[in-house]
């Protein structure tokens, strides 16, 4: 039997705290549902993981913050995984207080290098009493027996909306807790734009691969529109619910042109581009993790047409020039600084 994640474990090692009704959120591990003694809900916004979860008598999968299998006062033990992103941990005690019937306990576990130390201070927010029971698996598990429940958990009120500006087209774009960059426009994206208007794409059908909420695909279009070009449809996928969440809003609101959809790698995708453009996460957690980006590029040749260009935008020091070559095809500096790199790689 394969090893859980460490707070995982934990839950395992204390799941005698577990009574009646069970919700989990931010569960990052399907493994962990034919391992605990009952059903109950499992919530993850990863659509890996989701895309993993067995098929098991009494458990109902939900994927993301706006599933209809989130139910108001549904569970009697609600558990809370700590989330990488700790804007993100207020969003999931909210929906964890939403699910809470009258007189559940709730339950954050997390490990202590992702700060649960710190997340304890945001848990007494809205239960003072909640205690420590135990620390093991490099994890501590905090148990709160009474806090008030909520009577709505309502996605439009947590959602902000801010203006992006570069080359001289605005775009107003979504934002949720837990999302890339939430609020600003990275410094690595803005620098991907600006190529974008210096050295146009092709014409034809794009995809924009870990589009978090949205940025480049309305954007690009904008820019387009204000060359006085007709714009062409960027589909838009990313792995995460609240990327996905924001992205549909930033382009209903900016009218763009594509399909916005979940997925793990290009798992999910079955169209030929023209062109795709990327700015791919590098971290899982706390750690360096260019996995993702590997399996996006090995992947990436197959949903090029021929001639296609890949466009990607990275920090410098990560190894994607010779990797691009190998997978893609040549491989050409755009642009660059001591923190970030344009590549442009052209399908063979």
């Amino acid at each position: 039997m394969s090893a859980l994640p460490n707070a995982h474990e934990a839950l395992l090692r204390n799941r005698d705290l577990i009574r009646g009704r069970l919700a989990l959120i931010g569960l990052s591990d399907a493994a962990l549902l034919s391992r605990l003694p009952a059903g109950g809900l499992a919530m993850t916004e990863h659509a890996g993981v989701f895309a993993q979860f067995p098929v098991l008598k009494g458990w109902l999968p939900a994927f993301g913050y706006d599933d209809q299998a989130l139910q108001s006062a549904s569970a009697d033990t609600v558990v809370v995984f700590l989330p990488k992103a700790r804007a993100e941990l207020t969003f999931r005690l909210e929906l964890a207080r939403w699910l809470a019937d009258d007189g559940a306990r709730l339950i954050l576990i997390g490990e202590k290098r992702e700060g649960i130390a710190g997340a304890v201070r945001q848990l007494k927010e809205v239960a003072p009493d909640a205690a420590k029971v135990d620390s093991a698996r490099h994890c501590q598990v905090w148990l709160a027996e009474s806090f008030t429940p909520v009577s709505a958990f309502d996605l439009e009120a947590w959602m902000q909306w801010h203006a992006v500006e570069c080359a001289g087209v605005n775009v107003d774009v979504a934002g949720l807790p837990g999302i890339f960059s939430d609020g600003e426009l990275d410094d690595g994206t803005a620098m991907l734009l600006r190529s974008l208007a210096e050295q146009p794409l092709s014409r034809g059908h794009a995809l924009d691969f870990a589009c978090g909420a949205g940025v480049i695909g309305s954007w690009l279009q904008c820019w387009q529109q204000a060359q006085g070009i007709e714009p062409s449809p960027v589909d838009a996928v990313d792995v995460q619910s609240q990327a996905v969440i924001c992205a549909k809003a930033t382009y209903a609101n900016a009218r763009a042109l594509g399909d916005v959809v979940a997925s793990d790698g290009l798992a999910g995708v079955t169209r030929k581009y023209r062109a795709i453009v990327t700015n791919p996460p590098f971290h899982a957690g706390v750690r360096t993790d260019i996995s993702m980006t590997e399996r996006f590029l090995q992947q990436a040749a197959v949903h090029l047409q021929p001639g296609g260009e890949l466009r990607l935008v990275a920090n410098s020091f990560l190894p994607y020039e010779a990797l691009m070559a190998k997978c893609i095809g040549p491989v050409t500096r755009l642009q660059s600084d001591k923190r970030f790199t344009v590549y442009s790689a052209r399908r063979r």
